[in-house]
């Protein structure tokens, strides 16, 4: 039987939800503060993925702006379901995490098609996060959640809750009740999801806390309300060894990786059954720089193979319950996607699916109309800003890669600049861009960094653009990230020193978590918001 490895979607994937609808398969992921909103992969194989559409397409679905990095739409569940002929997404906006209060408001949107139109967002309610539905034999539907404890001498971080959902009315039947505290002592339970299975109910949760303690925990009772039998071999996937206690209120828990796994953070489950009866999947993992364990990707999707066995409960193929980095591939007849361009020449009329912007629509800034084969990008605040920038990036997916443009811009400001970057969040970046100097009295070229919110020019002298298009590249050979530019787009020189690519990860970033890192193109006008650069491409190259 053919084998596949993981992850399956390399690069910025977490919190991974997938189902079914006939022979199609969809798989979404969190987005946190990138817009668009829930990116959607489908498949029709479980081997060949493709990037298809995104459900959050308009700024007045999702407000993100504002909201620190990390914060915004997190745990998404898609489902599809068959007597309302409707596709169903619940997701999560959280705004904040101040004092550990997690303020979060819980959606539900619909649509009759995976591309849309989707509906308006209903809202459910505040409880906690990483909603998820049900939809029942009876037509019932059901949302299950993490109920965020806040109180002291109560359990952390609190507990699975449900609640009936009244479609028509679009409003929950009565308050959401408490179901299940886990299946293990591991605490920070999240990320439930409910199937039903030859009357029983099985509760899907992530316990351990999204980190190196993270695992898939399951549940099963005939009622929705509970009680709620713990499966005797919890964790059923795991990338840590058993441990039987919640040792530190870190998520990260550094304390729990093993060297014997190479897939770490293995959890936050999802399944799927195929058309032939096989069973499958998805989780996130991470995969770290060692020894600071950095994981410069963020979080990926992964898939197992799954089976029920004679007791009714689901178990990893091959057996254990260790993230593998090779499963078996599905008996689906394989469907082969058409590969993704290296190169974006801006030929079309719409964004690139693989472009992302941090909080705003990119139509807001940008525009593929009036210099055709050319995005003209108008400047806004710093990349710094949680309110509006201008930026334009695509999720790193290898430790092996390089982006490049060819740009065109003139500044006549110090506020005016514009063009490469490697990006983690708002506060941690480093920008090889065109700028104008006062006391050089010309346009130049120089290197930025944003450090954990410290800013810091990089070159000793600024360096002498001249006038017409320049060439920018930034390139990610595993730990060491360069740059390098050109004026004629052959000859490329070298430009400031090697940056530590292992940097750019949760576990170094002070202010962001759950997300990875991007390679973009920008432009910034800190000074009216008007000043505009013309990219002619950009090309992101793995390898």
């Amino acid at each position: 039987m053919t084998q596949l490895k993981n992850p399956v979607l390399p690069g910025f994937h977490p919190d991974p939800s997938i189902c079914r609808r006939g022979k199609d398969y969809y798989l979404a992921v969190s987005s946190f503060e990138w817009f668009p909103g829930v990116p959607v992969y489908h498949s029709r194989d479980l081997k060949n993925w493709k990037l298809i559409t995104h459900c959050i397409q308009d700024e007045m679905a999702a407000d993100l702006r504002r909201l620190p990095s990390a914060k915004g739409i997190w745990a998404p569940c898609l489902s599809w379901c068959q007597r309302d002929q409707l596709f169903y997404l619940q997701f999560s906006i959280m705004n904040s995490m101040n004092a550990r209060f997690f303020d979060v408001d819980n959606y539900v949107i619909t649509a009759p098609d995976i591309y849309g139109p989707w509906s308006k967002p209903v809202y459910t309610h505040s409880a906690g996060f990483d909603p998820s539905m049900l939809h029942d034999d009876d037509g019932k539907k059901y949302i299950v959640s993490l109920e965020w404890e806040t109180r002291d001498g109560y359990h952390k971080p609190g507990v699975i809750c449900a609640v009936e959902y009244d479609a028509e009315k679009k409003h929950i039947v009565g308050l959401p009740k408490r179901i299940w505290m886990g299946g293990t002592k591991r605490g920070c339970i999240e990320g439930p999801h409910i199937y039903k299975r030859n009357g029983y109910y099985y509760l899907i949760c992530a316990e351990g806390g999204t980190g190196y303690g993270h695992a898939v925990t399951v549940g099963r009772s005939r009622s929705i309300w509970g009680p709620y039998e713990s499966d005797p071999c919890n964790p059923i996937l795991t990338s840590t060894s058993d441990f039987d206690e919640m040792d530190n209120d870190d998520a990260r828990k550094l304390n729990r990786y093993n060297p014997e796994s190479v897939l770490q953070k293995a959890g936050h489950g999802s399944i799927v059954e195929t058309e032939l009866g096989e069973v499958y999947m998805v989780h996130h993992v991470g995969r770290p720089f060692l020894p600071e364990l950095r994981c410069t990707l963020g979080r990926e999707t992964a898939m197992q193979k799954m089976y029920w066995n004679e007791e009714g409960w689901l178990r990893l193929w091959g057996g254990g319950n260790l993230a593998k980095e090779f499963f078996e591939a599905s008996e689906l007849p394989e469907v082969t996607w058409e590969a993704d361009e290296e190169r974006d020449d801006f030929n079309e009329k719409q964004i690139n699916l693989s472009l992302y912007s941090p909080r705003n629509d990119p139509a807001g800034f940008t525009d593929l109309v009036s210099r055709p084969g050319w995005l003209l990008m108008r400047g806004q605040e710093s990349l710094s800003s949680l309110n509006r920038a201008s930026l334009l990036a695509h999720k790193l997916t290898s430790l092996h890669a390089d982006a490049s443009v060819k740009m065109e811009f003139s500044p006549e400001a110090y506020q005016h600049y514009a063009g490469i970057c490697i990006y983690y969040d708002n506060m941690d970046y480093i920008l090889l861009r065109k700028t104008y100097s006062e006391a050089m009295n010309c346009e130049v070229i120089d290197l930025l960094r944003v450090k954990n919110g410290q800013r810091a020019a990089i070159l000793e002298e600024q360096i002498k653009a001249g006038e017409g298009a320049v060439w920018f590249r930034v390139s990610v050979r595993g730990r060491r990230t360069c740059f390098c530019w050109s004026k004629d787009g052959k000859n490329f020189l070298p430009i400031g020193p090697d940056f530590d690519t292992s940097e750019f990860s949760d576990e170094f970033c002070e202010n962001g978590e759950f997300t990875g890192t991007f390679l973009g193109f920008y432009c910034v006008d800190a000074l009216l918001h008007e000043k505009t650069a013309a990219f002619d491409y950009f090309e992101y190259k793995e390898g």
